[in-house]
């Protein structure tokens, strides 16, 4: 009985202090310049893709369609963390309130789900359009039948994190509410929420990596058939291409989430949190979109370059 009484003496937590990327005032303007610089820089690439894709019918196929998808996305997943990193890096420690905090974490978890859906379904994709290009019109809309499923992911483990009781402190060591911080903030049993947290990232990234790599490995011997060697030079230049961004993605993502017990190092934590969130939204459309001919070709239309 004394656990019910302790849990019904116990106060929410009403809003949580985000420390930000660094406390450090010396090199905070420096900072907050040079991730102003990447979001809107991130901003501007992925607002150029999808004005490329929408307006000119040369690419209105699958492959752009993918593409265009992904910069919409890439363009809110940095709309839902930079901000407060932003802020963070203006004014110090930002103090948020609890359900603005739980929201940002839904639409964090929501997007990095999708975007894992959608990177392995780009990766499906190229496999069907090297290996079986007979089927490839068709594999355009794969990826959609995942769009319930990641809601549903994310909106259960929301409730587990909302139910777990935020005494010991309210301060993140974090830019943005993430879920290990805040599973380290607790003082009651979160084992159970762990688990759905680890066998979700498990279910996401582990099953969307699979696919990725068996696509990419599928059309690597595809490629080795290839009798021209330099075509089979320009695949695998594309090929490694795509694998780069997909293995800095998963290598961090996997790190932080696909683990059982609480992250400890809290400062590591931040700085791969940098590489999924800046990063890799920067580099996913110069190595998918702006190194491709037919882009190019659209840009200087754009551009009225000769």
């Amino acid at each position: 009985m004394e656990r019910p009484l302790e849990l019904a003496n116990m106060t929410r937590v009403q809003q949580f202090i985000l420390l930000g990327l660094s406390t450090r005032l010396d090199i905070r303007d420096a900072l907050f310049a040079v991730f102003l610089t990447l979001y809107l820089l991130t901003l501007l690439e992925n607002t150029l893709i999808i004005y490329l894709v929408c307006s000119h019918s040369e690419l209105h196929k699958p492959m752009y369609f993918f593409l265009g998808n992904l910069s919409c996305l890439e363009i809110c997943y940095v709309s839902v963390t930079m901000p407060t990193l932003l802020v963070g890096l203006w004014t110090g420690p930002y103090h948020i309130s609890f359900t603005l905090c739980m929201t940002q974490l839904f639409f964090f978890i929501v997007l990095i789900c999708t975007e894992c859906t959608l990177l392995a379904s780009m990766a499906y994709d190229r496999y069907v359009a090297i290996c079986r290009p007979l089927h490839y019109p068709s594999s355009s809309l794969h990826f959609l039948c995942f769009r319930l499923t990641v809601g549903g992911i994310a909106i259960v483990k929301i409730l587990f994190v909302s139910k777990v009781y935020f005494c010991l402190s309210n301060v993140l060591n974090q830019f943005f509410c993430d879920v290990s911080p805040l599973l380290n903030l607790s003082c009651t049993h979160v084992a159970l929420t762990e688990l759905v947290d680890f066998i979700s990232a498990i279910v996401i990234f582990c099953g969307t990596l699979l696919v990725s790599l068996a696509s990419y490995s599928a059309i690597g011997m595809a490629v080795l058939r290839m009798p021209s060697a330099a075509a089979r030079r320009k695949a695998f230049s594309t090929c490694a291409s795509h694998l780069v961004v997909v293995g800095i993605f998963y290598s961090a993502a996997l790190f932080i989430y696909c683990r059982p017990s609480r992250i400890k190092s809290m400062d590591l934590n931040k700085v791969l949190s940098v590489v999924y969130t800046v990063v890799t939204p920067l580099c996913n459309p110069v190595i998918y979109c702006l190194r491709n001919k037919e882009v190019h070709t659209v840009l200087r239309k754009t551009l009225r370059w000769p």
